[in-house]
């Protein structure tokens, strides 16, 4: 009998509010990474994603060929034109990988070299989160990482408990701002008295008059 796949876990990049937001895969890990998330990526969003407001902007009748890597470099080979934020979805999720630094899109409908996270920061929330993914499985200490594009670098925080009730608030300084993405990395440690749903909320407060603005609920399965 031949061993099982070790399995692994990914990121696909749909949309929340017209930006994109990666949502959680499981992958084999002896397979071909590249090809197995392009492949989710063109499923779409699942039911539970669908309620939390996932979209795509990918048709359901776009196909791709086997997507082949070479120095860094994903080649796509496209024959529909897609709209920005599908390719801000395509280009996010295969850039997710440590083996590619870019995309270059080929046939009918583009010859266009070099692309990266960086051409679609207008597709990019203000605040990104990319760990933890909404409804993944976390336990205390929760790690937060992601990256921001806010006013001076700040935004601020909340967790709430399985009961709604918020258990931490802070503020959170990315690497950069202003005009300028940047990273961020921080821990939350927490207890909930049942195992359940709570969430994680990033917002900015307005600089005019202190309201919540680019505000981002990310709920996740909380374990004692």
């Amino acid at each position: 009998m031949a061993p099982s796949a070790e399995i692994s876990e990914g990121r696909v990049y749909f949309l929340r509010d017209g930006k994109v937001w990666p949502a959680l895969r499981v992958i084999s890990q002896t397979g071909d990474a590249v090809n197995e998330l392009a492949a989710e990526l063109l499923r779409g969003p699942s039911d539970d994603e669908l309620e939390l407001g996932f979209t795509t902007a990918l048709s359901d009748e776009l196909e791709l060929s086997e997507i082949a890597i070479d120095d860094g470099v994903a080649h796509v080979d496209l024959d529909t034109q897609l709209p920005p934020e599908g390719l801000a979805q395509l280009v996010y999720t295969l850039t997710q990988l440590s083996t590619v630094r870019s995309v270059d899109l080929e046939g009918a409908a583009y010859v266009v070299t070099g692309f990266d996270r960086d051409d679609f920061e207008e597709h990019t929330p203000a605040i990104l989160v990319e760990s933890p993914l909404s409804l993944e499985d976390v336990m205390s200490p929760l790690r937060v990482t992601g990256t921001a594009n806010t006013f001076e670098a700040n935004f601020q925080y909340e967790l709430t408990d399985t009961d709604g009730r918020i258990i931490a608030e802070h503020f959170v300084t990315a690497t950069s701002g202003t005009g300028t993405r940047g990273t961020f990395e921080f821990s939350v440690p927490f207890e909930v008295s049942f195992d359940g749903v709570g969430e994680l909320i990033v917002f900015e407060a307005s600089a005019k008059d202190g309201s919540r603005i680019n505000l981002v609920e990310v709920p996740l399965r909380m374990t004692r």
